[in-house]
């Protein structure tokens, strides 16, 4: 019994893991324009080899957070990069990260509490 509770844990640690590796990639690959657009939930599973639904539960059981909440972080984050690392204006960096640019804003604040123009202003070097 106790095997079969370590494989399964072991399962879904090597999951977790294979999905954070896929989302470092896939968002980079978004924003240099290799690829034209996000994919969603239900397609990384498959291209990871396990269900939409077995992905969704592994993640949450694994870190608490549902696999959206590593997807918008990971997003937000190369956001972040942009804005301190570019001088690419906010509606460029929201096009390539494929938002409408005020929708992009928005759910920039809702992560960070703040605008992008206020973020990259308090993080100039």
């Amino acid at each position: 019994m106790k095997d079969v509770k370590h494989s399964k844990a072991k399962r879904s640690e090597e999951i977790t893991s294979k999905y954070f590796a896929f989302l470092d990639i896939h968002v980079e690959e978004v924003a240099n324009g290799k690829v034209i657009d996000f994919l969603e939930l239900n397609q990384i599973a498959q291209l990871l080899h396990v269900s939409h639904t077995h992905l969704s539960d592994t993640i949450q059981q694994v870190t608490g957070h549902h696999p959206c909440h590593f997807y918008d972080l990971k997003i937000i984050e190369k956001a972040k990069q942009f804005l301190i690392q570019t001088d690419l204006s906010i509606a460029g960096i929201a096009k390539k990260l494929t938002y409408d640019p005020s929708n992009f804003s928005k759910f920039f604040k809702s992560w960070t509490g703040n605008t992008p123009g206020n973020f990259r202003k308090e993080n100039q070097k």
